[in-house]
């Protein structure tokens, strides 16, 4: 179970967290909701289907993504928030690196920090200390721009939980809480197809480290290469990979398509 501010959410079953992404080059849904109405029906669909978390990115990470300034990704998200605090109840979720855009999404609502570069930008340390609201810290070999070019690992097992622990005492060093911890291993960030389904097989290791799990594996391009299929023809891999990954531990499933994605969960769920 995770809190924040005065909102709990039950990781005792698996929760999922549905993607809005309000940019123009996200690798699967880019530019399908930088419309605010168009975004704020997505919204309420993952909700009605069941998901407990949207979380709201305004910057691409796809691999080779460009970088986007401050302003650009506080116009997009913050407004955003705003909107789904207002309407919806759910936990809202940011998906930034940036402190400001950490700071100004908190005081618009967002419940949650999900940082693809686990706190290690300028001041995203103490930025998410002294918000005090639960992070999630991924790992991610490189940068998005080059992150896909020759990833390689002695044993990206054993190094991925090295880097959690690195980040996990940099964390409680800066004063988070170790109840807002989460973990993402960064399926698709800095790992090729093979890491990425060693990554699904060994997945529980990671919860062994006591703090819950995040996967996100929605669509990724591991099933394009395993399967030779586009992101819009991936759901049913992706639906196989989320069963695979709440049977290895992970508590929260980060996804495009909600509904399906609770349903084969009550389903594996029903059998326990």
């Amino acid at each position: 179970m995770i809190k924040s501010k005065d909102k709990t959410l039950d990781l005792t079953t698996p929760q999922v967290m549905g993607i809005l992404n309000v940019t123009p080059d996200s690798f699967s849904d880019g530019g399908h909701f930088l419309k605010f109405d168009h975004a704020l029906k997505q919204v309420e669909s993952m909700i009605n289907d069941g998901a407990s978390i949207i979380d709201i990115g305004g910057e691409s990470t796809r691999p080779g993504a460009q970088l986007v300034t401050i302003e650009q990704e506080l116009e997009r998200v913050v407004p955003m928030i705003e909107a789904i605090n207002s309407r919806f109840d759910c936990w809202i979720s940011i998906d930034t690196s940036k402190a400001k855009v950490m700071t100004a999404a908190v005081s618009a609502g967002a419940d949650l920090i999900n940082d693809v570069r686990a706190l290690q930008e300028p001041g995203a340390l103490v930025a998410a200390a002294l918000l005090n609201v639960p992070v999630c810290l991924m790992h991610m070999q490189g940068k998005p721009s080059s992150m896909q070019n020759s990833p390689e690992y002695d044993d990206i097992i054993v190094q991925i939980n090295e880097f959690f622990k690195q980040r996990i005492n940099a964390c409680l060093q800066a004063g988070i809480q170790q109840a807002h911890i989460i973990l993402d291993p960064g399926f698709g960030f800095g790992k090729t197809m093979e890491h990425n389904f060693k990554l699904i097989k060994h997945l529980k290791s990671f919860s062994k480290l006591g703090y819950p799990v995040l996967a996100g594996l929605s669509r990724k391009s591991m099933f394009d290469h395993l399967l030779s299929r586009e992101p819009n023809q991936r759901l049913a891999a992706s639906l196989a990979g989320a069963i695979l990954c709440v049977q290895q531990g992970a508590k929260i499933i980060r996804v495009h398509d909600v509904k399906e994605t609770v349903d084969v969960i009550k389903v594996l769920q029903a059998t326990q």
